[in-house]
């Protein structure tokens, strides 16, 4: 009895069609193709896909996720920003999986740049996503699509380790706080380098975050972002000299931070989400504004 083959991508697969394309993969746009079938599956079921959910895709490459995600889920769109990958992933879709190629969408853009996308809004985000912008691609797609209640992402292993580290980590900073500010976020897993091509010369993190409500403050997500930016923007000072600038003066920042309960001689790295808003909700009024 024969078994049909395997619709996902191979090594041989990737290579193939790379070289059909004429594509080489380019540190300039963050690109390492996966070439091995057990990751993707292993990245999806790690997502907890489910089979009603409509999933956004970041850089889809060749297709080695996205045909591993039309597998489970209602519906994938894939925003890819490259011409010719763009151009080329529709028909590998419809040709290994031709009967889920109803359900897929390609968004041929920037991903930074995206605000709204066709058909039904994502309920999930699953991507490995590049490198080079992983942090604000991420960030920007929590802001402007609110449905989406489940994120994985495969990232750098440092970036990674950044996005889900607490308050106290020496690697707690700002993507820890922006991130935390749309979900819980942990580690979920290491991904080896010999499952891309070409093989990174780092290693690679899965990060989850489940979207929760925002902390209840009477600032705006900008305001508090900006606290969190001026917070970081020189580690080794306490937030009375660090938060000067945003506050008129170190006078100012220190009364802000007496008034939302935080000590002026803490550091940003000790604070928490709910705190920075604290902070935002306490900015003192700017002469003349």
């Amino acid at each position: 009895m024969s078994t049909a083959p395997d619709p996902l991508l191979g090594p041989a697969d990737v290579r193939q069609l790379a070289a059909t394309l004429g594509v080489r993969p380019t540190k300039q746009r963050g690109q390492n193709f996966v070439i091995d079938a057990n990751t993707v599956r292993r990245i999806v079921r790690t997502a907890e896909v489910q089979p009603d959910d409509v999933v956004l895709e970041v850089g889809p490459g060749l297709g080695s996720l996205t045909l591993a995600l039309l597998e489970a889920a209602e519906a994938v769109t894939a925003v890819e920003i490259d011409d010719v990958l763009a151009a080329a992933l529709p028909a590998t879709v419809a040709a290994r999986l031709p009967d889920r190629a109803d359900r897929f969408r390609l968004v041929h853009s920037d991903a930074l740049r995206v605000t709204e996308l066709p058909g039904p809004q994502p309920t999930a985000l699953v991507a490995n996503l590049p490198y080079n912008v992983a942090v604000p691609v991420l960030l920007h797609l929590l802001a402007v699509f609110p449905g989406i209640q489940r994120t994985l992402v495969m990232v750098q292993s440092e970036v990674a380790d950044r996005l889900a580290a607490a308050p106290g980590s020496k690697v707690y900073g700002v993507p820890s706080v922006k991130a935390n500010w749309y979900a819980e976020v942990k580690r979920a897993g290491a991904i080896g380098r010999n499952v891309f091509w070409p093989a990174p010369n780092v290693d690679s993190g899965l990060v989850s975050l489940v979207r929760r409500e925002p902390p209840k403050t009477s600032a705006g997500r900008e305001e508090v972002f900006a606290v969190v930016d001026a917070a970081f923007a020189q580690r080794r000072k306490t937030l009375r000299a660090a938060l000067a600038g945003w506050a008129g003066s170190a006078a100012a920042a220190e009364e802000a931070l007496t008034a939302a309960g935080i000590s002026p001689q803490a550091r940003g790295e000790a604070l928490t989400v709910t705190d920075f808003a604290a902070i935002a909700e306490h900015r003192p009024a700017r002469s003349g504004s």
